[in-house]
């Protein structure tokens, strides 16, 4: 009995790591560093060197970019939604269609890098 009940304890316990996994081979977690390199290239214009969304392009656009520094706003975005705003587009994510998808041209370890630079602005 006592042999069964351990059994399906670690059944349980399997089936539960498997649903709370994001996904097989699931990318691990990002590095604000190499972040910051990744949003040099990429997101500077739009966002600002702080992410401030105050970037030289930034002028140009009716919709201003995302504060990133804005703790409290930031704090109502999972990384899951700055995850698919980044590499599906703002549209897609019901924001601004002016923010590109970048999804072709980055690395999902590139976006879990910019993501962890990202939270590391709005502490």
């Amino acid at each position: 009995m006592k042999k069964l009940a351990f059994l399906i304890t670690l059944l349980l316990m399997s089936v539960a790591a498997f649903y709370l996994t994001p996904a097989l081979g699931a990318v691990p977690a990002g590095d604000a560093k190499a972040g910051l390199e990744v949003h040099k290239k990429n997101c500077l214009k739009c966002h600002g060197e702080r992410g401030k969304g105050d970037g030289p392009a930034a002028k140009l656009l009716k919709t201003k970019p995302t504060d990133w520094s804005d703790k409290a706003k930031m704090s109502g975005l999972s990384d899951q939604d700055l995850f698919k705003v980044i590499t599906k587009g703002g549209e897609a994510a019901g924001k601004s269609k002016l923010m590109p998808a970048f999804g072709g041209k980055l690395s999902d370890q590139d976006v879990n890098n910019v993501i962890a630079f990202i939270r590391s602005l709005a502490r």
